[in-house]
Order: structure tokens, then C-alpha cells, then sequence
């Protein structure tokens, strides 16, 4: 027993060791939403259906669940085919072949006859002639007998031959492929009413029968084109089934017909074979190798990132389960309706989710595969996969610049109109009735742009906290001056309220400048010294009078300033900001020199070892591109503020100062930032600061503007 227990407990410990390891898990996950998603492709979600074939007999009575008229595509065939076969074949006649018949016939009596007349031929070279001109086969006493003959007999069966067939071509019905032996057994009755001589009588009879070829032929176009005008005009057989009604008895042999009432009331499941279960996971697969290798290519960090693996998988299982539900309702007043149901399918929501958290490209290459994968769920039908496509990519660039959160009720719209002119425009291809695609794409168009707006705005603020991700929408809601942080620290510390607005546009423009992430530095700028608010009148933007730092030590002082960072951040933390703004706050000083209240305890202890570690911010460096930007904005507008003559020049020379000291400090060491991007976060300084710090017209006194004009007017009298 005791072994056994050992067992158990190295199997427990070898299990846990694997599931924490991170490749462990990350393929666990994988091959978990593979055969979710593969089985969602390929299950049917509706119990009530029946696996039915043609030739079974039916193990169960089948009753209709709902009243239903449709068409029976197989009569419906049968009749047009039936309309097509009775259309009367159109033909066109060929003047040329009766030319061409009467002129063979003239060319082979006139060989006859000048072997006839030669008198240098006795009778045997005058039948060997004959054997070589006559085409057709003529038997020896016949041929005899027209080497003998002569004279008028063989020029008026000539002239009575060509008669016949002439008028037999140019009848209204002609020489044709289908008539041609009822004309020749004519023609071969009339010779013999003739009563030419025996040897020019057989001699008329071969000739017709080997010259007489149809003169008339079908028009294959004109006849293909009236047999569709046929098969149009047939109307489509429409079955009528009542609800409750039998569709097929236990026992009874499945016919056609029954398969196709099944298909129509949506009872009939084909059984799943292994092999599309295969093919479906191989597709699964594909698709999902092709997803991860643009995520390797083109965006490692979401590749590296587990949880936005993880949630990309969520959202793509969660809207294509969202499509199956609705594709699976079945509205029995309306059947016609209910099977246009795919339009519903939300991929609008997949692509706003994936480009609001994640990235808007991804977002797009997701919407295709996954409008690819609604076509396979709906059994093939490419108008379902279309629509979701163009709604899924207008959703996707319609929350690419989100500016306020009304922007998603926008891409709602954005995404309904869409839909409801690419619904309009299958209907017309598939040839849906006019009726039925304008009301389809009407309602299904809307109804699908409001639902993946309220899906994407519903699960937003669920994923963010979930995956410890900050969209967009959630920094324009701390955007916001009516937030209570926001409220607080302007009430509290106006100056320095004042001074985060300043350095918030300072650093988008420079964010702008160097394609950091604009929207996330204007919002931690915003939030960046709400540490303040703890002792506000101890910074020099919130003093109104004396300021207190003249009556303490320089190392207090530069406690008290260093702790703001500290502070802040555990406010960020008590109010949940995002981890992105927090780290911010947390670097936006770095390690830099409180250098005043440094110079000041040198000067004031000059026999004291003062360090510079006393007096230096706590860190750490700006690890990003956006910290460093905040960081250089926060000292720049507080330098340029303090600073007496602002021309142009001065302003410029010291905003380019405080970057380069910055960087020969080392605090921008560990951040992503380029001397070509130092370059581009100055200009861009420079020129917002320019119209922050422009000189403007001294408007002269009132009063004494008056007293002149009164005076000139005076002196103009």
C-alpha cells in the first residue's frame, strides 16, 4: 500500500511540474481550442434531426413540427426539363447545299454522257470509264446497258432528278438529319412514276440516294435560348406541408420525396462521416498555423504573450459560438426568413474585440478566417461567409481610432450599413426574391451591427481585467476630467492639474513623432504626479505664498519630493489604474538628481559627505519609449515654464538641453528610444510649445486711447 501512495504522489508531482511549465501549457490550451473549434464546425447543435437516405427503411414515425411551403427542386426539374424537350427545334437553311447536290448531279450526267458519244471506245473500255466517274456502286448490267444507250433519255432523268431535289430542299420543311430518309423513299417513289428507261432509272435511283444530304441544319443557339424561355416559364412546384402532418411512417421505405421534405423543415442531418471530421480538423489546423506564423512574423510580442493567445482563442470560440446558436433558431411562420439567419452571425464583434485589445491587422486576418469558417458551418454557402467578411473589416477600422467611447455605438452603425448593402447585393446574386432581400437586408443588416456592438461593448471592460490588458476605450474613460482621480487632484492641486494637462499634450506629440502609443501617454501624463495631491503646497506649481521648503533641511526636502513617485503609485494602485500607467508613474523621474536641494546641502554643509544617492529619485529608468516620453515632457514643460525671456530660440536651446541632459544622465539607457527619436521628440516639443509660449499683442490702455482720439478729432475742427 505504502508503494502505491509513493507512486501516486511522484505521478501528482510530475504532472504539476509540467503544467507549470509555460510550453505545457501553451500546447495544452492549443490543442483544446482545436478540437473546440473543429467540433463546433462540424456538430450539429439540433437533437431533433433524423439521419435519413434514400432506400432505408425508417426506424421512427417523423411528424412536421411546423406548417411550411417549399419547392421540390426535383420536379421542379423534371417539369422544365419536360417544357425544354417539347420546344420545336429551330433550324437555318444552307442555300449552298442544293447548288452544290445539283451540280455533282450535272457534273457526273455529263461524264456519262461523253463517254456515251466517244466512238473511239468500244463497249468494255466504255464500262471501265464508267466504273471510274460513277461514285456509287452500279451493277454490271446496268452498266452495260448505259454504255449502249444514248441520245436524249440520260439528259431528261438529269433534268427530272434535279427537279425533285430542288423542290424537296426548297419545301418548308426541307432536307434535315431527322427527315432525310422519309424525303429519299419520296423521292425514290417519284423517279419510279417517271417511267424512264430501265438502265437510267436505277441509274436515278443511286444518284439520289448517294447526292440527297440535308440542307437545313438546327440553330443550336436559338434553340438553346428558346428552351430556357421554356424552362423559365415553368413555375417551381411548390409543396405544401402542415404542421403535425406525417412525413414518414415507421417502417416505410425512404423515397426522394421524404428526403426533400425533411431538407425543408430542417429535420434532415446527413450522417457526419469520420472523414469530414478530419477534414475539418485539418482545415482547423491549417488555418491556425497560418494565424500563429503572421503572429511570428509580423507581432512576436502577442506571439510570446500566453494570455493573448488565450484570448484571442476566447474570442474567436466565443462569437463563431454565438453564430452557431443563432444559425440554429428556426422561426416556423418564417422559414424562408430563418434560413437567412447566417447573416446574424456577429464577426463585426470578433474584429472591434481583437482591434481594440489586441492589434487592428490581426483583427483583420482574423475576420477572414473566421468568416471562412461561418461558410463551413453553413454548409458551404459563400453569402454568409461574405458578409461577415465586410462587416467584420468595417467593424475593425471603424474602432481603429477610437476617440470617445460613442465611437463603438458608431461602428455599430458603421458595421450595419455595411452589412445591409452586401445582404442587398447577395440576395440579387442568389436571385432571393426582391421582397425578401430588401426586408433581410433591412433588419438582418441592422440587427447584426447592434449586436456586435453590444457584444463588444459588454465584454471590453471583462476581457480587460481578465488579461490585464488596457484598450482604448478604458484610457478614453480615464481620459476624462469628470474622473474622480481626475476631479481630485484638480481641486487638490490645481497647479499641478494644469501642469499634467500641459505635459500630456507635450508627450503626444512627441509620441505622435516617434509612433509611440499617443493615447497612452496623454493619459498617464494626466495621472502622472497625482502623488502630489499628499502634500500639494510642497511643490512649487500649487504654492500661493511662502514656500515651506525655506524652513527645512534640503534632505527633507527632497524626501518629500521623491515620495510623490511612491505615492502615486499607490493611488494609481487603490484606484485600479491600468499596470501601463502605473509603471509610468512609477518611472517617470527614474533615477534622476533632485539637483536644486542637492547644490543646496553641499553649499549649506560644506564639511559633511553629501552624496548624490541621498538626493536621486528611487527608480527605476523609463523601461519604455512612452515612459521616456512623459519623463522628458514633465521636465521640459516645468523648465520652460520657469524660464523669464520665452523667445524662440531660448525655448529651443532649452528643451534641447534637458533631453541631452537627460541622456548623459543615463536615464533613457534602458528605454526604446533612438537619437534619430531624441531628435523628433524635440521638434515636436518645440512646436507645441510655440503655441503654448507665443508672444502676443500688448493691447494699449483703454482709457488713454480715448483721451487721443478726442483730442485729433478736436485739433480737426
Amino acid at each position: 500500500m505504502l508503494p502505491l501512495i509513493k507512486v501516486r504522489a511522484k505521478l501528482f508531482d510530475f504532472f504539476s511540474s509540467l503544467a507549470g511549465k509555460r510550453k505545457v501549457r501553451r500546447g495544452l490550451a492549443a490543442v483544446v481550442f482545436f478540437w473546440a473549434l473543429t467540433l463546433l464546425i462540424s456538430v450539429e447543435l439540433m437533437p431533433q434531426k433524423v439521419n435519413l437516405v434514400v432506400g432505408q427503411v425508417s426506424p421512427i414515425d417523423v411528424y412536421a413540427p411546423r406548417s411550411v411551403i417549399f419547392e421540390d427542386k426535383a420536379k421542379t426539374e423534371e417539369a422544365r426539363e419536360l417544357a425544354a424537350s417539347q420546344v420545336p427545334k429551330k433550324y437555318i437553311t444552307d442555300p449552298r447545299v442544293s447548288v452544290d447536290v445539283q451540280q455533282n448531279i450535272s457534273a457526273l450526267v455529263d461524264a456519262i454522257a461523253k463517254i456515251q458519244s466517244d466512238q473511239e471506245l468500244d463497249e468494255s473500255q466504255k464500262i471501265e470509264r464508267l466504273k471510274e466517274v460513277i461514285p456509287f456502286y452500279v451493277s454490271d448490267d446496268t452498266l452495260k446497258a448505259l454504255a449502249r444507250s444514248g441520245g436524249e433519255g440520260l439528259n431528261n432523268m438529269k433534268t427530272a432528278v434535279n427537279g425533285m431535289i430542288v423542290q424537296a430542299m426548297e419545301a418548308p420543311d426541307g432536307v434535315t438529319q431527322e427527315n432525310i430518309k422519309e424525303v429519299e423513299d419520296r423521292l425514290l417513289g417519284k423517279i419510279a412514276d417517271l417511267r424512264l428507261d430501265s438502265p437510267y432509272n436505277l441509274l436515278a435511283t443511286e444518284i439520289v440516294r448517294y447526292y440527297l444530304r440535308p440542307n437545313k441544319f438546327v440553330d443550336l443557339e436559338q434553340t438553346r435560348r428558346m428552351q430556357q424561355e421554356a424552362r423559365e416559364a415553368v413555375p417551381p412546384v411548390m409543396v405544401s406541408i402542415k404542421e403535425r402532418e406525417k412525413i414518414i411512417g415507421e417502417g416505410e421505405i425512404v423515397t426522394e420525396e421524404h428526403i426533400a421534405k425533411l431538407e425543408a423543415l430542417g429535420l434532415s442531418r446527413p450522417i457526419l462521416p469520420v472523414s469530414s471530421i478530419l477534414g475539418s480538423a485539418l482545415l482547423v489546423s491549417l488555418l491556425m498555423v497560418v494565424v500563429l506564423f503572421y503572429l511570428y512574423q509580423q507581432n512576436r510580442e502577442i506571439y510570446r504573450n500566453a494570455g493573448h493567445l488565450y484570448l484571442l482563442g476566447i474570442i474567436v470560440l466565443g462569437v463563431l459560438g454565438v453564430s452557431k446558436a443563432i444559425i440554429a433558431i428556426n422561426i416556423s411562420q418564417w422559414p424562408e426568413f430563418g434560413a437567412l439567419f447566417g447573416y446574424l452571425a456577429p464577426m463585426a464583434a470578433a474584429g472591434m474585440l481583437i482591434a481594440i485589445l489586441l492589434d487592428s491587422r490581426l483583427a483583420v486576418l482574423v475576420v477572414a478566417v473566421m468568416s471562412f469558417l461561418l461558410g463551413l458551418m453553413t454548409g458551404g454557402q459563400i453569402r454568409f461567409a461574405v458578409v461577415g467578411l465586410i462587416g467584420g473589416i468595417t467593424g475593425v477600422y471603424a474602432v481603429s481610432k477610437l476617440s470617445q467611447r460613442s465611437d463603438l455605438a458608431r461602428a455599430g452603425f458603421y458595421t450595419g450599413a455595411a452589412n445591409i448593402l452586401v445582404i442587398f447585393a447577395m440576395g440579387l446574386v442568389s436571385d432571393t426574391p426582391i421582397g425578401l432581400t430588401i426586408t433581410s437586408s433591412l433588419i438582418l443588416g441592422s440587427v447584426n451591427g447592434i449586436l456586435s456592438s453590444i457584444l463588444t461593448n459588454g465584454a471590453v471592460p471583462y476581457l480587460e481585467s481578465a488579461f490585464g490588458i488596457t484598450s482604448s476605450v478604458r484610457l478614453l474613460e480615464l481620459s476624462n476630467p469628470g474622473n474622480p482621480l481626475l476631479r481630485r487632484l484638480q481641486i487638490e492641486a490645481p497647479g499641478t492639474y494644469h501642469h499634467s494637462l500641459l505635459v500630456g499634450n507635450l508627450a503626444e506629440a512627441a509620441a505622435d513623432a516617434v509612433g509611440g502609443d499617443s493615447l497612452l501617454v496623454r493619459v498617464a501624463a494626466y495621472y502622472h504626479d497625482i502623488g502630489k495631491m499628499k502634500r500639494p503646497y510642497f511643490f512649487i506649481e500649487n504654492q500661493m505664498g511662502d514656500n515651506p521648503h525655506d524652513k527645512i533641511a534640503p534632505t527633507l526636502s527632497t524626501l518629500i519630493l521623491t515620495s510623490h513617485v511612491k505615492d502615486g503609485v499607490e493611488l494609481a494602485r487603490e484606484h485600479k489604474l491600468p499596470q501601463g500607467i502605473v509603471e509610468i508613474i512609477e518611472q517617470h523621474h527614474g533615477d534622476s538628481l533632485c539637483s536644486f536641494f542637492y547644490h543646496k546641502a553641499v553649499e549649506g554643509n560644506k564639511n559633511e559627505n553629501i552624496t548624490e544617492d541621498d538626493f536621486r529619485y528611487e527608480g527605476p529608468k523609463p523601461q519604455t519609449k512612452e515612459a521616456a516620453i512623459v519623463m522628458l515632457a514633465d521636465a521640459v514643460e516645468a523648465a520652460v515654464r520657469s524660464l523669464q525671456n520665452r523667445t524662440p530660440g531660448r525655448v529651443e536651446g532649452l528643451v534641447r538641453k534637458i533631453i541631452k541632459d537627460k541622456l548623459m544622465d543615463g536615464q533613457l539607457d534602458e528605454s526604446d528610444l533612438t537619437l534619430k527619436d531624441l531628435d523628433n521628440i524635440a521638434g515636436a516639443f518645440i512646436r507645441v510649445l510655440s503655441g503654448i509660449f507665443h508672444n502676443r499683442i500688448e493691447y494699449p490702455d483703454v482709457t488713454r486711447e480715448m483721451e487721443r482720439r478726442k483730442t485729433r478729432r478736436a485739433s480737426a475742427r
